[in-house]
């Protein structure tokens, strides 16, 4: 597994950020960035399941691990979603990518935000990473700004 992350600073309290971040309509426009279509089923919340999906139903299902309120959230993906939403865990694409972590750290000082977004990844998914997270996180910023 290979150690990624992702940083970016923004001109906003964290409670916008992570508001920002997590809630469906702004969540699809952020993401929108570099992976569009993308949306989420579930909620937000310490030990629920939450669908990441596209417009087909395929995506990835993680369990929210730890959430702490405007602090810090880690979840832990567990299967891959074939088109349609049905879970495949024993497939070659599932089996490297489960036990993909990712996780978010929100710190706040004089009513800004540094943001860092960390995964643990099978390295054939960096490249994806690589080229998505830092358009993504910009969105991101230029939405909790305005």
């Amino acid at each position: 597994m290979k150690n990624l992350e992702y940083k970016i600073h923004i001109n906003a309290p964290k409670q916008k950020v992570w508001e920002t971040m997590i809630q469906p309509g702004t969540y699809e426009q952020w993401v929108a960035a570099s992976w569009p279509g993308s949306s989420y089923e579930g909620k937000w919340s310490e030990g629920e399941k939450i669908k990441f999906v596209s417009k087909n139903g395929s995506g990835t299902l993680a369990l929210m691990e730890v959430l702490k309120p405007y602090g810090y959230i880690s979840a832990k993906h567990i299967a891959v979603l074939l088109e349609g939403g049905k879970e495949d865990y024993d497939s070659d694409i599932a089996k490297g990518w489960v036990g993909t972590m990712e996780s978010y750290t929100f710190n706040e000082l004089n009513g800004e935000t540094d943001l860092t977004v960390e995964m643990i990844i099978n390295p054939e998914w960096q490249k994806m990473f690589d080229d998505g997270w830092p358009n993504a996180l910009k969105k991101l910023k230029e939405i909790c700004e305005q």
